[in-house]
């Protein structure tokens, strides 16, 4: 999607309802820093307000997102494009989330180590040595935490037996046994237990 292609024809359509920015940031409830930052292609309309804002304007949702009017011919070729650029984004998202993601992983692993290391040889042996090794500890699981909500955030699981793309929860991704990025969960659709491998798409 072209956001500075859909803020000038937000800007457009605003100006052919002759409201100011002001006025149809009152009718939707919001700023009128909000509209500026849709016209200048800061940002996009929220999914909440899509609708009725298309119904201000006088557009469509499609129109909308494709940034123009179109007629009943090119209509489902606009349709189609627009669900691929989705698509696209949704990936690019997805994968911008997991490189995240490990990146969270490696500096934990590393900051655990060093803290580690340090605590072992540089500090005198004693309740302040124990103390730095826990304190390392949990300093680790919390961003491990962070990443697994991450992950879970992101694709799907997908069912070694029948194929079915699972979606857990928090709880249960949290508690199933796992290997690096496979998770050992049971399938709603199956109804059995396996291995399931981490996919990007749904």
């Amino acid at each position: 999607m072209d956001q500075i292609k859909i803020g000038r024809f937000i800007a457009e359509r605003r100006k052919k309802a002759n409201l100011t920015q002001m006025q149809l940031a009152e009718k939707l409830g919001i700023t009128d820093k909000a509209i500026s930052k849709w016209e200048r292609g800061m940002a996009m309309p929220d999914s909440s307000i899509m609708l009725e804002l298309c119904g201000i304007l006088g557009i469509s949702v499609n129109e909308l997102l494709s940034g123009e009017k179109t007629n009943m011919e090119n209509n489902n070729q606009k349709n189609e494009q627009l669900l691929l650029d989705m698509a696209k984004e949704l990936e690019r998202k997805n994968k911008t989330i997991w490189t995240t993601m490990w990146i969270i992983m490696s500096v934990s692993m590393t900051a655990l180590f060093a803290c580690i290391f340090i605590s072992a040889f540089l500090i005198p042996e004693g309740v302040w040595q124990i103390v730095s090794i826990l304190g390392a500890c949990i300093l680790f699981l919390i961003p491990c935490f962070y990443a697994l909500k991450l992950e879970i955030s992101v694709g799907a699981y997908k069912c070694k037996n029948c194929g079915h793309e699972i979606v857990p929860t928090y709880s249960e991704a949290l508690w199933a046994m796992h290997r690096g990025t496979t998770r050992y969960l049971k399938c709603p659709n199956c109804e059995k237990r396996t291995w399931c491998k981490k996919v990007l798409k749904k």
